[in-house]
């Protein structure tokens, strides 16, 4: 571009800010160029005096921002593969003919499956949702050692282990939100317990579906709130030792009663 004064080829001009024009180093001052809008270029520059920068802060509470409940492709896979394993431990009951009469037949042994299956996932579920509920991220995912164990419990007759995977948990959260979080579970499955303990000795026909769904669900709460480790257990206490005292009293109760009438069936 060419200076507009001298009309030589500048390859960096330079813009007068007060006539516009572009022009070389030599004659980029507004004197220089013998600028149009020179008495802009000389009108003296008022300078205000300010007041000291003032500012106030407000403080108010923080309210945990709450996450909707919600799940995501690969957690529906991981909880679709997961419901596979944990019913095909409840269906491969019905190849032991004792068992399978015991249940009393194709339906139950559906219905059987359906009560193994639901009271799993409550277990689970109800942990997510007390968590995305306190604002943090949470979803199911199925662990290697958890799937292979709980597939090898399938086909095999010597022991049976439903622990496919569980809730992964995210974010900032204080003892008090992870007792919270914890205690969700096994407080779901001590309710199914009563539940189905009230429901076989309400309903004459399939009995010993309803009592092993309820010793089922009573066994998972006491296992997982035995204070040690990752178990939720470990958590609640840490966080309020009586209601930690309470569920756990709870959930041997139930255990004992529920395996009682199981075994006496």
């Amino acid at each position: 571009m060419k200076c507009q004064k001298c009309e030589q080829e500048t390859f960096l001009p330079f813009r007068c800010p007060y006539c516009g024009g572009y022009f070389c180093s030599e004659h980029r001052l507004p004197e220089n160029h013998e600028c149009s809008q020179i008495e802009l270029a000389r009108t003296p520059i008022t300078v205000q005096k300010q007041k000291p920068y003032e500012y106030t802060i407000t403080y108010a509470p923080l309210e945990p921002t709450r996450i909707k409940i919600h799940f995501s492709s690969r957690e529906i896979r991981h909880l679709t593969i997961a419901a596979l394993l944990v019913a095909g431990i409840a269906l491969s009951w019905g190849m032991y003919p004792d068992v399978y009469e015991k249940i009393g037949g194709s339906i139950m042994l559906v219905v059987f499956t359906l009560v193994l299956t639901g009271s799993f996932f409550t277990h689970e579920i109800a942990h997510k949702i007390t968590a995305q509920r306190r604002g943090l991220w949470a979803e199911f995912r199925l662990t290697f050692m958890g799937a292979i164990l709980t597939l090898l419990s399938v086909v095999s007759p010597f022991f049976k282990i439903i622990s496919p995977g569980a809730v992964m948990i995210s974010g900032l959260a204080d003892m008090e939100k992870m007792g919270k979080i914890s205690i969700a579970g096994p407080a779901t499955n001590i309710t199914l317990s009563m539940t189905l303990l009230a429901i076989a000795f309400l309903l004459p026909q399939g009995t010993l579906i309803f009592l092993f769904g309820a010793a089922f669900n009573a066994w998972i709460a006491l296992f997982n709130l035995i204070p040690f480790g990752i178990l939720d257990g470990f958590k609640v206490f840490m966080w309020d030792k009586k209601i930690w005292a309470l569920a756990f009293t709870a959930s041997l109760i139930l255990t004992m009663v529920s395996y009682k009438f199981v075994f006496a069936f």
